[in-house]
């Protein structure tokens, strides 16, 4: 890619950046720092969900190449290119529609890139002024996006390979999960019910459980595996499906419908994929639903407690509707979503029980739910 396009690539991350950056530096809020790590991280959430829907429209390689689009910083440009290998091959993945789809999102993930940048030099500013904040969640959080950058390359260059994709995902929400505590640690905690430190071990069981069934759905996702049980709760009519081919399904490295020798993967080990994720996807709910329960009255964690109690109904809905109703895109993406959803809502649980102070035991408790629900 020649340097004048790769400046207006660069100019396009920087100009969707500068309309979140404008928003913080208008805002009233006075810690502008905190805003701009919220901002970041909401717009994390929504970068997650973006890469849900290119994936799912299959406009992962709608520009074949890293990171213009057949050297190009944008489609028109490329319109010959694209046209060309449409006519080549109507029904493969380059399309003018797919290819603008792929390039919005690496546009939308660079501007993020730069919001994370500003992050952690404001981060180091700060520090040099009042040196009690220490910078270096910030600068892992850029180490972070740029490691993300490049399993996007990986991504394209190695043709959707699932083990790549996946942990594209896995680093997408990784990301995400970073800067929520970032932005948690910049902000107030509220006080916690003391009563809470008896279930820090079951929130973190909790975000353990949940990172490996985002790494099944993603392996469901990326070996298209959706629809293989297409019915429910059964499977083929099964509780348990003969003939599962768990070795080929779970052979990390290996090409998109491939098995590790090259030869086409059979359907039992699309299905066998399948079935891992919603077996385990039972174990989630009941560990997750716990934790709400747990949590539901106690003050400082009350909130989040049943926003997760929330999501998780969706989740499971979105995820069982997608099956039924044959995986409609605006539900598949919706769990994608809820999934990312979950783990910030996690994210925060764990920090509020690992910063948050403590309530003192008796006249003060006695008022928390009308003050410290948050």
């Amino acid at each position: 890619m020649d340097p004048s396009a790769l400046s207006w690539l660069a100019l396009k991350a920087v100009a969707i950046a500068a309309l979140p950056l404008a928003y913080v530096t208008l805002s009233k809020d006075p810690d502008k720092h905190r805003k701009l790590a919220w901002v970041t991280a909401f717009l994390t959430l929504d970068l997650v969900m973006f890469g849900a829907f290119t994936r799912l429209t299959d406009s992962g390689l709608g520009c074949p190449d890293w990171p213009g689009c057949y050297g190009h910083s944008n489609p028109l440009s490329a319109g010959e290119q694209i046209r060309a290998a449409e006519t080549a091959l109507p029904s493969g993945p380059v399309t003018m529609t797919k290819a603008w789809i792929e390039m919005l999102h690496r546009y939308f993930a660079m501007a993020v890139g730069f919001l994370i940048i500003v992050l952690a030099v404001l981060a180091w500013r700060r520090w040099r002024r009042v040196p009690g904040r220490s910078p270096w969640l910030a600068t892992f959080a850029l180490v972070a996006v740029c490691l993300q950058g490049a399993f996007g390359a990986l991504t394209v260059t190695m043709k959707l390979q699932p083990a790549i994709v996946t942990g594209h995902l896995l680093g997408g929400v990784g990301l995400l999960a970073l800067l929520t505590w970032l932005a948690l640690r910049e902000s107030p905690s509220p006080p916690v019910d003391p009563r809470a430190s008896g279930v820090r071990w079951l929130a973190a069981v909790a975000v353990l459980l949940l990172v490996v069934q985002i790494a099944l759905g993603g392996w469901v996702s990326t070996n298209y595996a959706v629809l293989a049980c297409p019915d429910f709760p059964t499977c083929h009519g099964r509780l348990v499906p003969p003939q599962m081919d768990f070795g080929a399904g779970f052979t990390l490295w290996r090409d998109l419908g491939m098995t590790a020798d090259g030869t086409p993967i059979a359907f039992q080990a699309l299905v066998a994929i399948h079935w891992t994720h919603r077996s385990f996807a039972y174990l989630v709910v009941a560990v997750l639903g716990l934790l709400a329960w747990r949590l539901w009255s106690l003050a400082g964690l009350a909130g989040p407690a049943r926003a997760l109690a929330a999501v998780l109904a969706l989740q499971f809905a979105t995820g069982l509707s997608s099956v039924l109703l044959g995986w409609p895109l605006l539900l598949a993406v919706l769990h994608n979503g809820g999934a990312a959803v979950l783990l910030a809502l996690l994210v925060t649980i764990n920090y509020r029980l690992s910063a948050g102070g403590n309530l003192p035991v008796g006249g003060a408790l006695a008022r928390a739910p009308a003050q410290g629900r948050g």
